[in-house]
């Protein structure tokens, strides 16, 4: 039984980004591609070790090494995906990112038959087979591990934020959903999945953890997929709210802001500030008003009384914690509005196109 341990609780601020992305053809259509990529010829640096896919044949998952620096994740997000498409170029393939591939259509795509996806597909059935969804995971080093389980129960409400400010993915298997992240609710039909309730301490985590893997809910404790969650295994407390994006800036502006709330956080529970007590049915909508309605959500306060618009989230969060990224998310035209934009004017293959890394 795979369990982690408060032990790997160490550091402090360190970051690791991963990342999934659609292996596609020459015309940017999806395409079964693993065999090549992962079980083929051994990937370039930095991907060594670092490189593994996901539920289909067309997705591929990276890592970044471990970051010490916040300075250097703009180099390691960009190494790792030049290293990325240089590798599928040389098998004849070619990279696609968003939360979505809206040509993909999950009927037609080839399963990886890997067991542990095998497993799943068995146990989980119709949800897990249509699971055609890419994220971008955030990492950030936490030293104490009842100190973890307290930042991640206080990240829960900046999960509506996040991924109003990420949609990118209004299109699923062939049709334009009207939804600005479908791919969080599509990923949301599994279990142990969207919102998580608050956790004690981290014995709390650790026993509920133990609990479903020993009654045979969850294979192993990477299949907690919760928006946000304490990492037993890297130490960390680990973002997986955003959808997958196209331009590695966003990716960059996004880990700034976590990183800096992580140690905000991090900050408030050494001063022994009281957390919020807020139903998880208010974080549940506000997370629904970001599916829904991307930039155009608000979200009720923490406090639960009154609303914050995003716009206002934007400029209070990068005042408090002096960060940039967040104003060039939100002054830049959405993921979703680009998408819909270049297929009503251009048509599905500009779109394709468009969403293919260079």
């Amino acid at each position: 039984m795979e369990l982690g341990s408060a032990d790997a609780f160490d550091r402090m601020g360190t970051l690791g980004v991963e990342e999934e992305f659609y292996i596609v053809d020459a015309d940017g259509r999806p395409t079964s591609g693993i065999d090549d990529l992962v079980y083929g010829p051994e990937p370039p640096e930095p991907l060594v070790g670092r490189l593994d896919h996901e539920l289909f044949e067309f997705t591929i998952e990276t890592q970044t090494p471990r970051i010490e620096d916040p300075a250097d994740v703009a180099d390691a997000v960009t190494s790792v995906r030049e290293a990325l498409v240089e590798h599928a170029a040389n098998h004849g393939y070619r990279v696609a990112a968003a939360g979505l591939h809206p040509a993909a259509k999950w009927r037609e795509l080839d399963h990886a038959t890997k067991p542990r996806y095998q497993a799943q597909l068995d146990r989980i059935q119709y949800p897990q087979h249509r699971n055609t969804t890419a994220g971008l995971h955030i990492h950030v080093g936490v030293d104490d591990a009842d100190k973890a389980v307290w930042i991640a129960n206080e990240l829960r409400w900046y999960v509506g934020p996040l991924l109003a400010l990420s949609a990118n993915s209004p299109f699923w298997n062939g049709f334009d959903t009207g939804l600005a992240s479908a791919r969080s609710k599509i990923f949301e039909n599994l279990p142990n999945t969207g919102m998580p309730t608050a956790f004690d301490d981290f014995e709390d985590f650790q026993t509920f953890e133990r609990r479903m893997v020993e009654y045979g809910s969850i294979d192993d404790r990477g299949e907690l997929w919760f928006d946000v969650r304490p990492h037993t295994g890297h130490g960390t407390v680990e973002i997986r709210t955003p959808d997958a994006q196209t331009d590695p800036q966003r990716v960059v502006d996004f880990v700034e802001y976590v990183h800096a709330l992580v140690l905000d956080l991090a900050d408030r529970y050494e001063a022994g500030e009281p957390s919020y007590d807020i139903r998880r049915e208010i974080l549940d909508e506000n997370k629904w008003r970001s599916t829904r309605y991307g930039r155009d959500a608000s979200f009720i306060a923490p406090d639960a009384e009154g609303v914050v618009e995003l716009d206002t989230f934007v400029e209070d969060e990068s005042d408090r914690l002096g960060v940039d990224g967040l104003r060039s998310l939100f002054d830049a035209e959405s993921g979703t509005d680009i998408q819909r934009r270049i297929h009503e004017e251009s048509g599905l293959d500009a779109l394709c196109e468009y969403l293919t890394l260079e």
